[in-house]
């Protein structure tokens, strides 16, 4: 299946202007064959901590572009949207991933970055979620989980792919790069991580997106400019890697 991940440049807490800067990416992906077009956290409004302007209800707006633009398309798309549930205290920090023919998951970050106060104005997931689009196995993570390796332990044996979505501030990005490579090599799966560029809520993000594959070599890099990645990931090569070198069965 071929991956595509958007570097996106968001524009701050401005969700119909961020519709129109991924509309021609999402073209260009479905034209290099994508099927599966992955957007960064909170890809509608940036890491906002105005979570009483920018959280909508679970089928608002930023939740019904994904879905018409995944039937339009007949694409897997997916990123982060402030979700406030109904009846919930808090709203959450929710990766949404739509299918082409209605499919919708949510999952919602275990880990608020409490280092930005996101604890105090969203609330925290306590599920994993994995997600079969088209045979492979993808489970869904938000920025800040990236640090907590137990995560992804708990489900490689069930995951192909890790998909990151993530607005990963410049300052720390030597970590980004050096735990999405990591995650790949220890769990044996693809990794996509993918981060915005530019600058919002006073905070500068440097992308460095990538697409790495379970021997841990990288398929596509991205430096500081808003760009689109693509690569292919295929459940044969985990399976081929997971039999070749057996770690995980290793794994206590």
């Amino acid at each position: 299946m071929k991956v595509a991940a958007l570097q996106l440049d968001i524009a701050w807490e401005s969700p119909a202007e961020n519709y129109e800067r991924v509309l021609p990416w999402i073209r260009t992906a479905v034209a290099a064959g994508a099927r599966l077009l992955v957007l960064p956290e909170m890809y509608a409004c940036g890491f906002s901590m105005q979570a009483e302007a920018v959280a909508e209800p679970e089928n608002g707006p930023s939740t019904t572009f994904l879905v018409e633009q995944a039937r339009a398309h007949d694409l897997w798309i997916g990123g982060s949207v402030p979700v406030q549930p109904e009846g919930a205290p808090q709203p959450f920090n929710t990766f949404v991933l739509a299918g082409p023919r209605g499919e919708l998951h949510r999952y919602r970050k275990i880990h608020p970055f409490t280092f930005a106060d996101e604890h105090l104005h969203y609330g925290a997931g306590d599920r994993h979620v994995t997600v079969d689009v088209e045979g492979v196995r993808c489970t869904l993570f938000v920025c800040y989980d990236l640090r907590f390796a137990d995560e992804m332990w708990t489900t490689a044996r069930d995951t192909d792919c890790y998909l990151f979505v993530a607005n990963w501030p410049e300052k720390r990005r030597h970590h980004w790069m050096a735990l999405l490579l990591a995650r790949a090599i220890e769990n044996q799966a693809y990794v996509v991580g993918v981060n915005r560029v530019g600058e919002g809520g006073g905070i500068a993000y440097s992308g460095d997106s990538r697409i790495v594959d379970p021997w841990g070599e990288f398929l596509a890099t991205a430096a500081g400019k808003e760009t689109l990645l693509l690569a292919e990931v295929d459940p044969a090569v985990v399976s081929d890697a997971r039999t070749r070198f057996p770690v995980l069965q290793d794994r206590r």
